[in-house]
C-alpha cells in the first residue's frame, strides 16, 4: 500500500495556525489544496498567508521560486464543503469538540467519494468517538501533527477502533510521503507523546510543590542534567498554562482519573490567576519589561575532598570516577557487592539518586541523575536536616571540582531527573504492553515529538533494565497513593531480567 498520489487533492478544514501549516505541507509536497473554513473570508486569508510564508521560504533559499509560482497555483480556498468533493483525504483542524468534529465529517461524508480518506488533527479526542458519526468508519484516522506543522517531522497516525488497516497504512505511507516521520499509535488518550510526557510536568510541579526547589532551579537541573532541551516550568509557560493543563486534564478525566495522571494543583490556580505564560506576559515566570529573570539556586565554592572511597561501581553514574580522578581527587575502590556509594573523608556519604530520603540514613548526600555526567553542567545534591555540614560542603566541593555548578534542594525521594526518567519509563512500558505503539515509535516519537534527549527504552537501556522499577519501589514506599506504583508491564520486564541475570 502506497500514499496518495500527488496529484490527487487534499483539503484542509479548518485554517488556523495548524490548518496552514498542515495545506503548507501538502501544497510543498505536490498536492493540489482546498482550503475551507465555516468562517466567510478566513479561506482566503489562510491562502494568503501561506502564500505569504512561502516568499519567505524562497527568499531564505529553501524554495526555488518556480516551484513556490507552482504551489501556489495548486492552492484554491473553497467557498463551500461541495467543492471538496474531489478530494482524496480531508484533514480537520477545527476546534476542539467532538459536537462539532462529528457534525463536520456527517457533511463531508455526504459529498467526498467513497473511497476519500478522513482524518482529524485532534489532540485531545477520542479518534473513535469523531469516527463513532460517520457510515462507514474503516476510512477514518487520526493525524496528528505538531505545531509547527511544516518544521516539526513527527506525525502520530491514529487508529481508531474500527479504522481499516489498508487506511491506516494509506495514511502512514502519505505523511512520510510528505517528508514526515509518522508512527503509528493505537487510540488511547494523549496518543503516544501526550500520555507518556506526562511526568515531564508532573514531577517537576511535584517537587515544587512539596517545596523542594524553585522553579528556576528545577529547570536548570532538567537541562543541564538531564539533557532536557527546556524545564517544564518554562515549557510549560511557552505551550501556554491553560493548553498544558487541559491537555494533563483531558487525560486524566478519559483514564478514569487515574492517579498517575493526577493534574497539578499549583498549575490550577497559575491558570485561575490568569498567569498563562508567555502570551500573558507572567506565568510561572514574569515576561513582563524590565522583570529580573529568574535564576537557580547555585551553590556557593567549597573545598574538594582530598579523597573518595567507592564501594561498588555506581551504577549509571560509574563514569564519575573516571571524572573525579580526573581533577586530581584520589578514588580509593572498595569491592563491595552492592554497593553503590562514595564515602568522603569525613565519614559522610554520596549516593545516586534512589527514591529513598536522607533523613532516612545517617550523614548521606544523594545526587542527581544525569544523562551524560561528562557532559552535565550541573548536578542537584539534596541532603537532611541530619546531614552534617562536613558531609555537605565535601560533597559540593567534589562536584565543583569536576567543573560543575551545584543545586542544593531538599530531601525529594528521587530528587529532579531520576523519578521524571523513571516515570517517562514506567508509562512507556505500560503503553508497548498495551499494545499502543511499538518500542521504537515510541523513542522515536519521543525524541521528535518533544525533543526529548533519548526515548524512554533507550533510557532504559543505558540505565539497566532494573533501575526504573526498583527506583519508582521506593519512591511508592514513601507515597503509597499509587502514582509511583511500577506497572506490571515494568515489573514484569524488571523481574524477568532479574531471572536471567541470576541463571546465567
Amino acid at each position: 500500500m502506497t500514499g496518495l498520489d500527488p496529484s490527487s487533492a487534499v483539503a484542509v478544514v479548518g485554517t488556523g495556525t495548524m490548518g496552514q501549516g498542515i495545506a503548507q505541507v501538502a501544497l510543498v509536497a505536490g498536492h493540489p489544496v482546498r482550503l475551507y473554513d465555516a468562517v466567510p473570508g478566513r479561506a482566503r486569508e489562510a491562502a494568503a498567508a501561506i502564500g505569504a510564508r512561502l516568499d519567505r521560504l524562497v527568499e531564505k533559499d529553501r524554495l526555488a521560486a518556480a516551484d513556490r509560482d507552482e504551489a501556489r497555483a495548486r492552492l484554491r480556498p473553497a467557498e463551500g464543503i461541495a467543492d471538496l468533493a474531489d478530494c482524496s483525504l480531508v484533514v480537520e483542524a477545527v476546534v476542539e469538540r467532538l459536537d462539532v468534529k462529528q457534525e463536520l465529517f456527517r457533511q463531508l461524508e455526504d459529498v467526498v467519494g467513497e473511497d476519500c480518506l478522513l482524518a482529524t488533527n485532534t489532540s485531545s479526542l477520542s479518534v473513535t468517538a469523531v469516527a463513532g458519526a460517520l457510515r462507514n468508519p474503516g476510512r477514518f484516522v487520526g493525524l496528528h501533527f505538531f505545531n509547527p506543522a511544516p518544521l516539526l517531522p513527527l506525525v502520530e497516525v491514529v487508529s481508531g477502533y474500527a479504522t481499516d488497516v489498508t487506511s491506516a497504512t494509506r495514511a502512514y505511507e502519505t505523511a512520510r510521503a510528505w517528508g514526515k516521520t509518522p508512527v503509528a499509535c493505537a487510540d488511547t488518550p494523549g496518543f503516544i507523546v501526550n500520555r507518556i510526557a506526562r511526568p515531564f510536568y508532573a514531577e517537576a510541579f511535584a517537587v515544587y510543590e512539596a517545596q523542594g526547589a524553585d522553579p528556576a532551579t528545577i529547570d536548570a537541573v532538567l537541562r543541564e542534567s538531564g539533557g532536557f532541551r527546556m524545564g517544564a516550568f518554562e515549557l510549560t509557560d511557552l505551550i501556554g498554562q491553560d493548553v498544558n493543563e487541559s491537555v494533563t486534564h483531558s487525560v486524566w478525566q478519559s483514564f478514569f482519573q487515574d492517579v498517575r495522571f493526577t493534574p497539578s494543583l499549583s498549575q490550577r490556580r497559575l491558570v485561575e490567576s490568569g498567569r498563562l505564560g508567555r502570551k500573558s506576559g507572567q506565568g510561572w515566570y514574569d515576561y513582563r519589561e524590565g522583570a529580573e529573570p529568574a535564576e537557580p539556586h547555585t551553590a556557593e565554592k567549597a573545598r574538594p575532598p582530598a579523597y573518595v572511597v567507592a564501594e561498588g561501581n555506581l551504577g549509571p553514574a560509574s563514569e564519575l570516577l573516571a571524572l573525579i580522578r580526573e581533577a586530581g581527587i584520589q578514588v580509593r575502590e572498595e569491592d563491595e557487592d552492592h554497593g553503590t556509594r562514595l564515602v568522603l573523608p569525613g565519614g559522610g556519604q554520596l549516593a545516586l539518586a534512589d527514591g529513598q530520603t536522607s533523613v532516612e540514613f545517617r550523614d548521606v548526600v544523594y545526587f542527581d541523575l544525569a544523562l551524560d555526567y561528562r557532559k552535565a553542567t550541573r548536578v542537584a545534591l539534596a541532603s537532611s536536616q541530619d546531614t552534617s555540614p562536613q558531609t555537605m560542603n565535601e560533597a559540593v566541593g567534589l562536584f565543583q571540582a569536576l567543573g560543575k555548578d551545584v543545586s542544593v534542594i531538599g530531601d525529594v525521594p528521587g530528587m529532579i531527573v531520576a523519578r521524571t526518567v523513571a516515570r517517562i519509563v514506567d508509562l512507556a512500558h505500560d503503553a508497548v504492553a498495551k499494545g499502543v505503539a511499538t518500542e521504537e515509535d515510541v523513542d522515536t516519537a519521543m525524541r521528535l515529538g518533544v525533543n526529548y534527549p533519548l526515548g524512554p527504552f533507550e533510557w532504559s537501556r543505558r540505565l539497566g533494565r532494573t533501575w526504573a522499577c526498583a527506583l519508582l519501589d521506593d519512591l511508592h514506599e514513601r507515597d503509597p497513593s499509587g502514582r509511583y506504583a511500577p506497572s506490571l508491564a515494568l515489573y514484569r520486564h524488571s523481574y524477568a531480567t532479574e531471572k536471567r541475570e541470576g541463571a546465567s
